[in-house]
Parts: C-alpha cells; sequence; structure tokens
C-alpha cells in the first residue's frame, strides 16, 4: 500500500485498470441489454424461417425473460457467495454458447431452450457485472462516473439492438442476430480472467438458495404455458386447470422454502415495507401493460405494412430517446409536485399511447400512426420509472439495497412475461375469430393487436390505481422531502 502511494506510476497504473475493467463488464452487458432488444425486429422473419404459431412466437420473447427474471436474484446471491469474476465469466460463458446454440438453430423447439439458456446467462452476467462496478470503484464522484456509463450502455444498447438487428436480419439473416454475440463475449471472457479479480462479499450468504431460484422460475413458466394453451385447450378444462395447480404449487413451495431458508433468496418480511412492494405490484402491471409494445408493433410494421426489418428497427429509435427525454423530466418535476404525481403523469401518458395504437388501420402512415404513440409513450414510461425506482428503493436499510434492487428488476421481467403472454393469447384468439368470419388477414392482425394494446392500456390503469390505494402519504413523505431544493 505504501508502495503504490509513493510510486505514482503505480497509482496511474491502478487508475487505468479500474477504468478498463469498467470498459470489461460494460461490453457483457452492452451484449446482454442488446439482445433484449436485437431479437424484436427479427421476429418476423424467424416466425417464417422455422415456422413458429403466432401462439407460440412469443416464447422467443419470454423464454428468455422469464428465465433472466427468475434466477436474477440467485444471480446475485451467487456472485457474493462464490466470487464476481467467477459468476460473471460463467454467465459470459452460458451467454455466449447459448447464441450459438441460437443461430444454429434448425426448430422451433430448439431456438426457446437457447433463449432460456440465454436468459440464465444474463441473470449471471448482471448482478456480477454491477457488483463488480460498484466494488471496484469507492462512493464519490468516480463512482458516480461509473454507473453513468454503466447506465448509457443499457440505453445505448437496446437503441443499437433495434438497428443492428434490422440491419443483420436484412444483409445476412435472423441467424446472425445471435452469432454477433460470439465475438464479443469471447473477448469479454477473456479480459475478465485477465483483468477482473476474483472479489466476494464481506458477509457471504449461507446458500445460494438454488432450490427457491428453480421453483419460482418453475412455477411462472407453468403460468405462462397455461396462459398460452388456454385458448387451444379452453380456460376451463382440465388441461389448464391442471397447469394453473402445478404453477401455484411451486409457487407457494418457493414462498415455503424462502420462510425456512436459513438464506433466503428473498426475505419476505421486507414485502411489509408499503413503499416497496406497492411499487414492485405497480411495476408489475406497468411491465405487463408496455412492454410487449415491441413485440406487437414490430410484427405490425412487418406484416401488416410491410416495413423491412432495417426500417423496423429504425422505426423504434424515437422509443429510446422519449424515455431519456421522460426520466430527466421527472428529475425536475419530482421536487416540485412530489413523486406520486410524476409516476401518474407518466402512467396516463403511457394509457394514451397505447389507446393512440388502437386506432392503427391497415393503412395507417408511420408518422400519422406510430410515430405519436411512441413519442407519447415513451416520455411516459421515463416519467414512470424513475419514480418507481425510487420509491422501491428508498426507505429500505442498507443491507437490503441489492435485494430491494433486485426484485424491482424482477418485478419488470415477469410483469413483461406474464403481460405479454395474457395479451398474445388474447390477441390470436381474437384475430382466429376474425379469420373464420372471412376477414383478410392483414386486418384480422391489426384488430387482434387492437385488444392487445387496449387491455395493456388497462394494465397501466391497474398500476396506477395500485400506487393510489396502497401507497400511503407517509411512505412518500422521506422521497419528497430528500428531492426538495434547500433555500438558499
Amino acid at each position: 500500500m505504501d508502495a503504490a502511494i509513493g510510486n505514482p506510476a503505480s497509482v496511474r497504473q491502478n487508475e487505468a485498470n479500474r477504468w478498463f475493467v469498467l470498459v470489461i463488464v460494460c461490453i457483457a452487458q452492452f451484449m446482454v441489454i442488446l439482445d433484449a432488444t436485437i431479437v424484436n425486429v427479427a421476429l418476423p422473419s424467424i416466425q417464417h424461417g422455422l415456422h413458429f404459431t403466432p401462439s407460440g412466437l412469443q416464447w422467443i420473447v419470454n423464454g428468455y425473460t422469464l428465465v433472466f427474471g427468475g434466477f436474477l436474484l440467485l444471480g446475485g446471491r451467487a456472485s457474493d457467495l462464490l466470487g464476481r469474476q467467477r459468476l460473471f465469466l460463467a454467465g459470459v460463458f452460458i451467454f455466449t454458447v447459448a447464441s450459438l446454440i441460437n443461430g444454429l438453430a434448425q426448430s422451433s423447439g430448439m431456438l426457446i431452450g437457447g433463449r432460456a439458456l440465454q436468459g440464465l446467462g444474463a441473470a449471471l452476467v448482471s448482478p456480477a457485472a454491477l457488483s463488480i462496478v460498484t466494488t471496484t470503484f469507492s462512493e464519490g464522484a468516480d463512482r458516480t462516473k461509473a454507473l453513468g456509463v454503466w447506465s448509457a450502455i443499457a440505453a445505448g444498447g437496446g437503441a443499437v439492438g433495434l438497428v443492428l438487428g434490422g440491419l443483420l436480419t436484412e444483409s445476412l439473416s435472423w441467424r446472425w442476430i445471435f452469432f454477433i454475440n460470439l465475438p464479443i463475449g469471447l473477448i469479454a471472457a477473456a479480459l475478465s480472467v485477465r483483468y477482473i479479480s476474483n472479489s466476494r462479499a464481506q458477509e457471504r450468504p449461507e446458500t445460494a438458495d438454488v432450490a427457491g431460484a428453480v421453483t419460482v422460475t418453475g412455477g411462472l413458466l407453468v403460468l405462462v404455458y397455461a396462459i398460452v394453451k388456454a385458448q387451444a385447450y379452453g380456460w376451463l378444462s382440465g388441461r389448464t386447470l391442471g397447469l394453473g395447480a402445478v404453477a401455484v404449487a411451486l409457487l407457494v413451495a418457493f414462498v415455503v422454502i424462502e420462510l425456512r431458508s436459513k438464506a433466503p433468496l428473498i426475505r419476505l418480511g421486507i414485502l411489509k415495507l408499503r413503499s416497496l412492494s406497492s411499487s414492485n405490484i405497480a411495476m408489475l402491471f406497468v411491465g405487463a401493460g408496455i412492454f410487449s409494445m415491441f413485440y406487437f408493433a414490430s410484427i405490425y410494421l412487418q406484416e401488416v405494412r410491410h416495413y423491412g426489418a432495417l426500417r423496423a428497427g429504425f422505426a423504434f429509435l424515437p422509443f429510446t430517446f422519449g424515455i431519456v427525454i421522460g426520466a430527466v423530466l421527472s428529475q425536475q418535476l419530482i421536487s416540485r409536485i412530489g413523486i406520486r404525481n410524476v409516476s401518474t403523469i407518466g402512467m396516463i401518458a403511457g394509457v394514451a399511447g397505447l389507446l393512440y395504437f388502437t386506432q392503427l388501420t391497415t393503412h395507417s402512415s408511420y408518422f400519422g400512426g406510430v410515430f405519436p404513440s411512441i413519442a407519447v409513450m415513451s416520455i411516459g414510461m421515463g416519467m414512470t420509472f424513475v419514480p418507481l425506482t425510487l420509491l422501491a428503493t428508498t426507505n429500505v436499510d442498507a443491507g437490503d439495497a441489492g435485494l430491494a434492487s433486485g426484485l424491482f428488476n424482477t418485478s419488470q421481467q415477469v410483469g413483461g412475461a406474464l403481460g405479454l403472454a395474457v395479451l398474445s393469447t388474447l390477441a390470436t384468439s381474437r384475430t382466429t375469430h376474425l379469420l373464420h368470419n372471412g376477414v383478410s388477414q392483414s386486418s384480422a392482425l391489426t384488430r387482434g393487436y387492437h385488444v392487445a394494446f387496449a387491455v395493456g392500456a388497462a394494465m397501466l390503469v391497474a398500476g396506477l390505481v395500485v400506487l393510489w390505494t396502497l401507497m400511503r402519504r407517509k411512505d412518500l413523505e422521506q422521497i419528497d422531502a430528500s428531492e426538495v431544493p434547500v433555500p438558499a
């Protein structure tokens, strides 16, 4: 230590190494974020290439999302227990191998399995990578700067994914949206072995609670499968009810495991904190209503309006910029009108955007039909995510900060997956009914999407009701007070 202090060259070397570590973990995080959006614009090409059914297509998204959300908390726990570099490397390896499987997939089942494996890799990479950043940079200006870079990578990765997905799909094939991960993953893995140390938490958990992660993920997967198959089996059929019973049994088993575990994945007592539980339930509804928008709008643009994949990718770029604008606005408005009012404005804007989508026709222009919805909805979501994140992480003890953050991220993923399952089932049912009555393919698809957008808007309204009925004024006082500027 003294030698390092007395040797300016050594200090500069350590400083350079810290920022190089940030570059390495950001490369991996970029890959994970990229994959979350790059698939959306390739969905129609994948559907035709591997002969997915309309109801089965959603599993390309949900296979990834459910496993990612279900194992996210396990990834954070395991990185503390086994070492951050070790989990980061394992996650990158799994994600890269899964990408290769997806690129070579010859059937819908093979692709869905590969996407689920990708979700597991992402669940190990993301919490380990963020933990590496926060332990590499001590609190203060450097950590703030590092987390700023981290957040920029998240926003940039989403935007690049939309355009890159379209470019690769059009110029090569949809398989290259997965092959692109191979060089990124190999570079990140090689550099992590050389430059990232395998640090562990000072107070390590007794177990990683694999049983908890497996039961909750299994329960959610079976629940989504039951919802998807309900259209074919019948909502009250023996098979649908049986699948529902299995899902409930697995989720109940998860609760029992958490109550009895010495080191539970989720300490259920934290849910007694009203601000945390209310914001997570609200986020569950928001995720259910809004995240499937990309799915339906992308298929609408390509299957109904006959956009190419690249053009469809550019069509969604305003969403990224709108979220940034909404996030900046929310930070300025919270201190003036209060955190709940800001999130209310954001959710109402989201509802307005989704309802405007229900006015789309088979001949709607981009700037007359799609762009206004994206603009209003994206700004509204930026004004929703920031307040809900603050609500979910404020009033929480320092020792539970990681758990609170993980729960909120899990609510986003699980809400998005459940929402897509419900909305896709309703949209497919409506489309099928119209086709049987002689309505044209494009018109039936569009009117089916109208149902999805309308129900998605209703889910946002439900989130708003949760925020106003479950959240008490005293739960908001600490946040609103901390955001009020101190008079000069």
